[in-house]
């Protein structure tokens, strides 16, 4: 090998040390070496709404198999949501605030102006919104167990309270009538409604008491007498008075009226049966609940015959 050849390959060796000492300097002088990395994502805030378990046809009764809670994000939960309570919603603004905010919108104002506090909803149409549906969001699934679905709901959609009706709120008793029935009130007392242990729910037999006068051939009146007969069987009584689920302790609700679910033809029949004397309801077991519903048929009128004697000569009438 050539002498110059191996006084380059000596230099190249020594600078290679060299190096090799400076950078074990540099790492040993305790300063921190600077490295880069990615900021981790952030967590989006979650909030639990209640929604359709299965799809949901209008008049069908909530059940507690009917909702579930879904994860849904905070910033995305609409105002007329129902969610649990469990995260923490933006407040409402107060009806002057929410007044205020409207009346910046007409002035020209931006509509995401934070109104009166960084912790209020922004824009005017949230904040009004915010303040009409606040008292329907957040409680607890029971809560919304019993209700009456008003519109239809699909699996997976957000329970809104413009789609459901709740025990209490009006048009119950309309959402609540299957469909083709009507609701009749016919007045009760303790006495005509089984001491007062019917309660709405139960199926009913409703009698009918009158009094009937019969008269002789010669037109004289005779003495009266009462005739009793079941004019209506296995209805169902919707609501004792304005009481249309009773509570959980309740076993007797005392009421003045009784609505029942009668279809359209049933209806006149009781109505009639009103006025022609006085009803009593009569309860019926839940193990007797399966039968026909609805107005009886009134039993055959037997035919009266009648022997009339004139001029020593018989003859038979026949009285209908």
């Amino acid at each position: 090998m050539k002498p110059a050849r191996i006084a380059v390959i000596c230099v190249a060796a020594v600078a290679a040390i060299g190096l090799a000492f400076v950078v074990r300097a540099m790492g040993s002088s305790g300063k921190p070496v600077a490295v880069a990395s990615a900021a981790a994502p952030e967590a989006v805030p979650m909030a639990k709404v209640l929604v359709a378990a299965r799809d949901l046809k209008p008049g069908q009764r909530l059940t507690e198999a009917d909702l579930d809670w879904k994860d849904w994000p905070v910033a995305e939960v609409n105002p007329a949501f129902i969610t649990d309570g469990s995260v923490p919603l933006p407040k409402p603004p107060t009806p002057a605030e929410a007044e205020e905010a409207a009346k910046d919108v007409k002035k020209g104002a931006k509509d995401d102006q934070t109104v009166e506090g960084a912790d209020k909803p922004k824009g005017a149409v949230a904040a009004v919104t915010r303040a009409a549906t606040e008292m329907a969001t957040g409680g607890a699934k029971a809560d919304y167990v019993g209700s009456v679905v008003r519109e239809p709901i699909l699996a997976g959609e957000p329970i809104v309270p413009r789609k459901i009706v709740r025990a209490g709120d009006s048009g119950y008793l309309a959402a609540y009538l299957e469909p083709g029935m009507r609701a009749m009130a016919i007045r009760v007392s303790v006495e005509t409604a089984a001491g007062g242990f019917i309660l709405p729910g139960d199926r009913v037999d409703v009698l009918l008491t009158r009094q009937t006068t019969l008269s002789n051939i010669a037109g004289a009146t005779q003495e009266s007498k009462f005739a009793s007969s079941t004019v209506m069987r296995n209805v169902k009584v919707l609501a004792i008075d304005q009481t249309t689920r009773a509570a959980e302790d309740e076993q007797a609700v005392v009421g003045a009226t009784a609505t029942l679910e009668l279809g359209p033809q049933d209806a006149e029949a009781l109505a009639l049966a009103k006025s022609e004397g006085d009803l009593s309801l009569v309860l019926r077991s839940y193990a007797d609940t399966e039968g026909p519903s609805g107005r009886v048929a009134p039993p055959p009128r037997q035919n009266a015959v009648v022997r009339v004697y004139r001029g020593g000569e018989a003859e038979t009438v026949v009285v209908q």
